[in-house]
C-alpha cells in the first residue's frame, strides 16, 4: 500500500529542500528567493521502509483572486484535497507568523491528516520558533532540518502507524526520471519494437519559447488543470513530469520552462529553470517542439529544435494556437516550406497543427509521437544496407583525393535510439562532409527514417588493427643460426 504526502507551507520555509531529501534526488529547484516553486511536483519518496508519493507545492499565499498567486494557491489546495497526509512546514528560525496561523486553520478544515514540522531547527537559534509552533494547535511538532537530514526518523515514526504496509520486495517504483537510452542489442539485425509499458513509459518533453502554450497543451492532454497557466510569460519554472495513459499509451510528459535567448536571461531563477528544461530534453525519447502559429520558426525556435537533434532525440514539431489562424492553408504551406529549408537536419520530421485551448489535433499529435518513437528505435538488417550502399556508390562514387579513390567497403547499424551506422572505408578523414550528407539523406529515403537524427560514422578497417603502428622486431642471432 502507498499513500500521498503533500508538503505545504508559506513561501521559503524549505519545502522543496525537504521534497528533494525524501525523493533522494535534487529534482525541485531550490533557492533563497521565495516563491521559486509554482507548480505541483510529484516524486516517488522513500523513508525507511515506507514508499509513498511526495508532492512539492507552491508557497501558500492569502490571495484568492485570479492573480498568479491566487492560481498558485488553488493548485496547492487541490494537492491538499488529493493528499492522504499534509506535512505542514514552518520556519523555526523565523517563528510562527500570522500567515502560518491562517493556513493552519485552512488545513484543519481541508486536510485528512496533518503533521506539523518545524524546519531549519538545527542550532539554538531555532529553539524559540520551535516552541512557538505549539501555538498552532496541530499537535506536537517535529523538529527537523531538511538541509541536513535531521528529524527524518521522527517523521518516519509519525507515518508508520498510519501506513505500515510497504511495497512488496521487488515491486516497481517509477522514479522521477526513469530512462534508459542504452542499446544492448547491437548485434541484432531484425527490428523488434517494444512499445511503452507502465513500468517503462514513453518519455516526452514539450519545449518551446515562453508563452507558446506548453502547460495549457499538457493540461488538455491529461484532462485537468494540473499545471499552472496564464497570460504571463515564464510561469513554468521546474521541469514538471506527469505520468499518464494517453490514448492507451503509458507516457511521462515533461513540461519545461520557456527558453529565451541566453543573452536575455539575467534572472538567476530563469537560468536554473532553463537548465532544468535542458536536462529534461536529455532524458526524453521524443521531444515536442511547440511553436506559436502567429510567429513560427523564429531564430530561438530553430535553436531549440537544433538542440533536440544534437541530443539525438526524436523530434515532432507542433504548431499551437491554430484555432485563431485565419489563412490556414496558406500558412501551413509556408510553414512546411520554411521547416524543410531552415531545418534540413530534421528532414521529414512531422509538423502537426494543434489547439491547446479546444484540444483539436491532439489525436494526430499522439499518433505522430508514437510513429517518431518507433522510427527512433528502428533497426535495419545488414544485408539490405550493403545492397543499398553499393547502389549509392554506383550512382555517385566517392571522391578521389590525390588520385586515389576512397573505397566504401561495408556498412552496418551499430545502434538505435537514435539510429547509428558505421561505414568501413579507406581514408575516412578525407571523405567530405557533403558525401556523408548524401549517404544520410539516402538512408532516410530508402529505409523510411524521416525526422529522426541519424548518426553516421566513417571508420577505417585499420583502426581496429592493434599491430598497425608496431615496429617489426629483428630476429635474434640465435634464431638466425637455427
Amino acid at each position: 500500500m502507498t499513500f500521498t504526502l503533500a508538503i505545504v507551507g508559506r513561501p521559503n520555509v524549505g519545502k522543496s529542500t525537504l521534497f528533494n531529501r525524501l525523493v533522494g534526488k535534487r529534482i525541485a529547484l531550490v533557492d533563497d528567493q521565495p516563491g521559486v516553486t509554482r507548480d505541483l511536483r510529484e516524486g516517488e519518496a522513500k523513508l525507511g521502509h515506507l514508499r509513498f508519493v511526495a508532492i512539492d507545492t507552491a508557497g501558500l499565499e492569502e490571495a484568492t483572486d485570479e492573480s498568479l498567486q491566487g492560481r498558485m494557491r488553488k493548485l496547492t489546495e487541490s494537492a491538499i484535497d488529493l493528499a492522504d497526509v499534509c506535512l505542514f512546514v514552518i520556519d523555526a528560525r523565523v517563528g510562527v507568523t500570522a500567515l502560518d496561523h491562517f493556513f493552519a486553520d485552512l488545513l484543519r478544515k481541508k486536510a485528512k491528516h496533518i503533521i506539523l514540522a518545524a524546519n531549519k531547527s538545527e542550532g539554538r537559534a531555532a529553539d524559540s520558533g520551535f516552541l512557538d509552533s505549539y501555538s498552532l494547535g496541530l499537535g506536537e511538532p517535529l523538529r527537523i532540518s531538511a538541509e541536513h537530514g535531521e528529524g527524518m526518523t521522527d517523521l518516519l515514526s509519525e507515518l508508520v502507524p498510519l501506513y505500515d504496509k510497504p511495497f512488496k520486495e521487488g515491486a516497481h517504483v517509477s522514479p522521477e526520471v526513469d530512462i534508459d537510452v542504452s542499446d544492448d542489442n547491437h548485434d541484432k539485425d531484425i527490428f523488434t519494437y517494444n512499445p511503452p509499458t507502465k513500468e517503462r513509459p514513453l518519455q516526452v518533453a514539450v519545449i518551446g519559447r515562453p508563452n507558446s502554450g506548453k502547460s495549457t497543451l499538457i493540461n488538455k492532454i491529461i484532462g485537468e488543470e494540473r499545471l499552472l497557466t496564464g497570460p504571463e510569460a515564464g510561469i513554468t519554472r521546474d521541469a514538471i513530469s506527469i505520468q499518464l495513459e494517453w490514448q492507451g499509451i503509458p507516457m511521462r510528459i515533461f513540461d519545461t520552462a520557456g527558453m529565451r535567448k541566453k543573452a536575455k536571461i539575467n534572472d538567476k531563477i530563469e537560468k536554473l529553470s532553463v537548465g532544468d528544461g535542458l536536462r529534461a530534453v536529455k532524458f526524453a525519447e521524443v521531444v515536442v517542439v511547440l511553436l506559436d502559429a502567429a510567429i513560427p520558426f523564429e531564430q530561438q525556435d530553430l535553436r531549440i529544435a537544433g538542440l533536440a537533434e544534437r541530443e539525438g532525440r526524436s523530434v515532432v514539431v507542433a504548431v499551437n494556437k491554430w484555432d485563431i489562424e485565419k489563412n490556414k492553408q496558406e500558412k501551413l504551406r509556408n510553414m512546411r516550406e520554411a521547416f524543410h529549408r531552415l531545418l534540413p537536419e530534421l528532414r521529414g520530421a512531422p509538423l502537426v497543427t494543434v489547439s491547446a485551448q479546444n484540444g483539436r489535433g491532439l489525436e494526430r499529435l499522439n499518433n505522430e509521437i508514437m510513429k517518431a518513437h518507433k522510427i527512433w528505435n528502428k533497426r535495419v538488417a545488414t544485408s539490405p544496407l550493403n545492397i543499398w550502399l553499393n547502389d549509392m556508390v554506383a550512382a555517385h562514387p566517392p571522391p578521389a583525393p590525390n588520385g586515389k579513390r576512397i573505397k566504401l567497403r561495408y556498412i552496418t547499424q551499430a545502434k538505435s535510439r537514435p539510429p547509428g551506422f558505421v561505414v568501413m572505408c579507406s581514408n575516412p578523414s578525407k571523405l567530405p562532409t557533403s558525401y556523408s550528407r548524401y549517404l544520410v539523406n539516402g538512408l532516410r529515403e530508402s529505409f523510411d527514417l524521416p525526422g529522426t537524427p541519424i548518426r553516421l560514422t566513417m571508420r577505417s578497417q585499420s583502426d581496429k588493427n592493434p599491430f598497425k603502428n608496431r615496429k617489426k622486431t629483428q630476429p635474434s642471432k640465435l634464431k638466425k643460426h637455427l
